[in-house]
């Protein structure tokens, strides 16, 4: 056993660097989660700080690149918005245990944001056509953003898409408008699958979870379009070399920087848990009761055979 630890020492405390696959190993989620499609969902929902803590940061620091840092962050919480979607039903094992599991309940449909205040809307069913609806809400956002981001950097590069100009004829205020209904009609869906699951998924911590993906857009998103406002409005004063609308995001990158650090720390403490095979039966009761259900029925049927 000492030969063999010594051998390990020996290996790994070398002069030479480790290798970017003996770098992965210790990944977390590589080693707690089975790998299928829950360990991927997962990794991007919980890389969301890091990346935009990381792009922020390359933007502080080139401020000419900081229009594509912005792009960047936004595409990739756009699919993060998706893959939350997918993470809560992917707690249930995928679409089909989901199914089993909440066929035919009633779902609330009037949540936030968009449907709030329309509280007389009935009560629809799960069916795989409103599973197929609501998946396809939160994926038009996810292909629909990163078309119009790759259609604004053109025009950047091109001279002829400015943040500064939001007037009804630059693209600015066309392209804004039609990511922010975008943006809503996403956030529905995932309004909706989160109060259907939220107290069968409450010991998977999804509450805090829930909150820590909200926090997360409200500070990428709504901070962000307050701090570029405020810009444009005069109440932020010009610091040469940087402009009211340069220093504006720098200021942004800097507070992103710090809340996404925060962000990191506690995503880690609630997404840091090991996923096993027992745990998955255990959110999964209705479908394990059913089958134990007709398994007895089945015992029971061949020994009443037996007996005529």
């Amino acid at each position: 056993m000492t030969d063999a630890s010594n051998q390990s020492l020996d290996l790994f405390c070398g002069s030479s660097p480790p290798k970017a696959a003996d770098i992965l190993l210790i990944i977390y989620l590589v080693r707690k989660v089975p790998s299928s499609n829950r360990r991927a969902t997962i990794m991007w929902v919980s890389g969301a700080a890091p990346v935009i803590a990381t792009t922020s940061c390359v933007g502080m620091w080139v401020p000419l690149a900081s229009m594509i840092t912005d792009l960047t962050t936004a595409v990739y919480f756009a699919i993060v918005i998706h893959k939350f979607q997918r993470m809560m039903i992917e707690e249930f094992g995928g679409d089909e245990a989901f199914l089993k599991h909440f066929q035919n309940t009633p779902v609330k449909i009037s949540t936030g944001p968009c449907c709030c205040c329309c509280l007389c809307l009935p009560f629809a069913k799960i069916s795989r056509r409103l599973m197929f609806m609501l998946k396809l809400g939160t994926f038009q956002l996810a292909f629909f953003r990163p078309v119009l981001m790759i259609f604004t950097l053109v025009l950047w590069v091109n001279g002829t898409f400015s943040l500064d100009d939001l007037s009804p004829s630059g693209p600015a205020i066309w392209i804004n408008t039609s990511l922010g209904v975008s943006t809503i009609v996403a956030l529905w869906p995932i309004g909706i699958v989160f109060n259907k699951v939220k107290c069968e998924l409450k010991n998977q911590k999804i509450i805090p979870k829930f909150t820590l993906y909200q926090i997360s857009f409200i500070l990428t998103q709504l901070q962000a379009a307050i701090i570029n406002i405020t810009a444009l409005s005069g109440g932020i004063a010009c610091a040469p070399p940087l402009s009211p609308t340069a220093r504006g995001g720098y200021m942004n990158q800097q507070l992103l920087i710090m809340e996404m650090f925060v962000i990191t720390m506690l995503s880690r403490i609630y997404y840091r848990r090991k996923y096993n095979l027992q745990e998955m039966d255990e959110i999964q009761p209705s479908v394990k009761i059913q089958d134990a259900q007709n398994h007895l029925n089945g015992t029971i049927a061949e020994d009443e055979i037996w007996r005529v």
